[in-house]
């Protein structure tokens, strides 16, 4: 059996990590569709700051997936020689949406310890923050692996956004936990505070174009 020649194989081989993350973003999509409608629907009505934050970066993760998908697109169409642009574009439209989000997180701290206003107990978003422990650990390491593959540092951005996710919802978790047990007003400010860090630095690493996330 005649073997493709090691140039055509490694051209197979991109091509099949291209088709595979757009899988993963198509899938990021879904999921995230369903994280912002009940994380910011609930964050809303009970006035959570942690709960609406979360919704808001899975509405970022949404446009982060769609950039991705784009990004990938360019390469199929073009190739692996693809304008140098493209890649460091979609690092940092990443990058400037999460500094939007980590500049709402802070002003909305600040809002709820001057009013001494938190967000009360939801049973909904605090399902959908425990589900999406193990959809984004899954996610993340997946998305690593194509990144490493293609050498895309938009690709590990949107693996950082993916693991950061977790982080956040380890975080609405342990809030809601508190606040359920509590009913402590200092609570939701409090972690939200908590996501501002993941939030900043995930920010400056995308806009960067230097994430290490292995």
């Amino acid at each position: 059996m005649t073997q493709s020649p090691p140039e055509l194989r490694s051209r197979q081989d991109r091509v099949a990590a291209i088709r595979h993350g757009f899988l993963l973003e198509w899938l990021s999509i879904a999921w995230m569709s369903i994280e912002a409608i009940v994380a910011v629907g609930t964050g809303l009505s009970v006035g959570s700051l942690t709960l609406t934050a979360f919704g808001l970066d899975s509405v970022i993760e949404l446009l982060s997936a769609g950039v991705l998908i784009w990004r990938l697109t360019v390469e199929l169409r073009q190739g692996h020689d693809f304008s140098e642009r493209t890649e460091r574009l979609a690092s940092r439209i990443s990058g400037g949406l999460l500094c939007a989000l980590a500049a709402y997180i802070l002003i909305g701290a600040v809002w709820s310890v001057a009013t001494r206003h938190g967000g009360a107990f939801s049973l909904p978003g605090f399902v959908v923050a425990v589900l999406a422990l193990p959809i984004m650990y899954f996610l993340a390491r997946r998305k690593l692996k194509v990144a490493a593959a293609l050498g895309s540092s938009a690709m590990r951005a949107d693996a950082v956004e993916s693991i950061t996710c977790g982080w956040l919802s380890l975080v609405v978790v342990v809030g809601q936990i508190v606040d359920f047990l509590l009913g402590a007003w200092w609570v939701d400010p409090l972690a939200s505070l908590g996501i501002l860090w993941f939030v900043i630095r995930e920010a400056r690493e995308a806009w960067s174009g230097d994430t290490c996330c292995d």
